[in-house]
């Protein structure tokens, strides 16, 4: 599964395999991209459960382990969101040429306080996350695509820290806000 993330503000645009545990509230990203005219790689594993994210270094055969926002959000629909339409994703002329999807808006109250707005758009059967549209003050609009969705876990193993995680000591720099999803996209 893949995901494409780009900025209007940062400049930012990243490409990253992703695999997504709801259930067990686990995410990891392998992320290679450009901010700032800056070529940058990362691989993190962020467990929620555990209110940890390992950055992970296979190169090396290193790894941190930082504390981690509380807050999983699963990708979903918030119950209060407003539907905006629904459309076809490609051409309803014939049979298998479109999708139908449901785009999604709506407000969130981030943990500094501050407001976020979002637009999502999901498939109709399955609602399956196609694209997201997330606006705060400090980034602007952030646009992610996703494809190559699959439904359940293709590797789990994925979702494990590696062996040479298992010594990683918990990292707090003074005064740093703990890693969020979406703070992992605001370098």
């Amino acid at each position: 599964m893949f995901l494409l993330k780009s900025t209007q503000s940062e400049k930012l645009m990243a490409l990253a395999k992703y695999n997504y545990d709801a259930l067990g509230q686990r995410i990891r990203l392998q992320e290679f991209g450009q901010y700032k005219n800056q070529t940058f790689y990362f691989d993190v594993l962020l467990l929620y459960n555990l209110g940890v994210m390992y950055s992970i270094n296979y190169k090396n055969n290193t790894c941190y382990k930082k504390p981690l926002s509380v807050d999983f959000h699963p990708l979903e629909i918030p119950q209060d969101a407003t539907l905006l339409g629904q459309v076809v994703l490609g051409s309803s002329s014939g049979p298998g040429q479109g999708v139908l999807v449901n785009s999604w808006a709506g407000n969130l109250q981030m943990k500094n306080g501050t407001e976020a707005k979002y637009i999502s758009t999901v498939t109709e059967f399955g609602c399956i996350p196609v694209s997201t549209l997330f606006h705060t003050v400090r980034t602007g609009w952030m646009m992610t695509s996703f494809f190559n969705n699959v439904i359940g876990l293709v590797d789990p193993q994925q979702l494990i820290p590696p062996p040479f995680c298992r010594g990683a000591q918990l990292v707090e720099e003074h005064g740093e806000e703990p890693v969020t999803f979406f703070s992992l996209f605001q370098k």
